[in-house]
């Protein structure tokens, strides 16, 4: 079967000429979990809002649904309403896309576009604000909010219209504990029921659980490697490559210690050696 999504050769740039892609091809199969790795300005929102339909390559393809996605076929109907709701996009900043008067509106905001019953509507805004456990805040307006509040209620915004496609901006940042662990087990679950999930992470920690597949970005803004969750992560070279680690070495009186860390928001593997600062001579 065809790939459900396509890029081919895709080449995109910001105003001035800044470079946020730059020559990338990668197939995606419908089902699939991908985790894109890359340090900050690397191409991965870019990456993420080409799939969506928010911008489109300047150079090379993009192909989704059989189709290649156009800004001139997005607004047209059908198919412009079609991949709107098939494909659900979460931005790392919440309150870009965040503007009814009412947590409870906002949830509701997408199916009605869709002129979905509202019997329907009302019980699907309902299982989702529960899911994230935002019934407390249905009548408050969503500018009012914390910014993990704000992550909910845009995460739930995109799961009542039960895309096919999702895609995740840094999901789990400010998020505390239990809504993280609700997030992980709704990708867990989308794999169950057949979605494709593609999750923009720094969160070294996360990409093993909700990844079958890891595409590292490097900072020519271009894929530097790709496989699974196991093999990534363990390729340290990959890791330093793509600046997602880096050394750091410090003394503890005569003797060095040598940690790897990694940026924030990842995980913290550390190695040590100690050799000697100075020689300790007889005499």
């Amino acid at each position: 079967m065809p790939p459900l999504l396509e890029l081919t050769d895709v080449h995109y740039a910001y105003g001035q000429g800044i470079p946020a892609l730059s020559g990338v091809s990668l197939p995606i199969s419908a089902g699939e979990r991908v985790a894109i790795l890359g340090a900050n300005g690397c191409g991965k929102t870019t990456l993420l809002k080409l799939v969506g339909g928010l911008i489109f390559p300047q150079r090379g393809s993009y192909r989704a649904f059989g189709r290649e996605i156009t800004d001139a076929l997005l607004a047209r109907d059908p198919f412009g309403m079609f991949f709107r709701k098939e494909i659900g996009i979460l931005f790392q900043n919440p309150e870009a896309q965040l503007f009814n008067p009412s947590v409870e509106d906002e949830i509701a905001f997408g199916p009605l576009q869709m002129n979905d019953p509202p019997d329907a509507v009302k019980k699907a805004v309902a299982e989702a604000m529960e899911m994230f456990g935002l019934p407390g805040l249905a009548g408050r307006p969503p500018f009012a909010l914390s910014g993990g509040e704000k992550k909910k209620v845009a995460l739930a915004s995109i799961l009542v219209m039960d895309p096919r496609v999702l895609l995740l901006d840094e999901p789990t940042a400010g998020l505390d504990p239990r809504s993280s662990r609700a997030l992980v087990d709704l990708i867990l679950d989308a794999e169950n029921r057949g979605k494709t999930v593609i999750t923009a992470t720094n969160d070294l920690h996360l990409v093993g659980e909700i990844a079958t597949r890891v595409l590292v970005f490097g900072e020519d803004r271009r894929i530097l490697a790709s496989g699974t969750p196991e093999e990534i992560l363990t390729d340290r070279s990959i890791l330093l490559s793509a600046n997602l680690v880096h050394h750091h070495r410090h003394a503890h009186g005569d003797l060095w210690h040598e940690h790897e860390h990694t940026h924030p928001g990842a995980a913290h593997p550390h190695g040590h050696h100690h050799p000697p600062l100075h020689d300790h001579g007889a005499g």
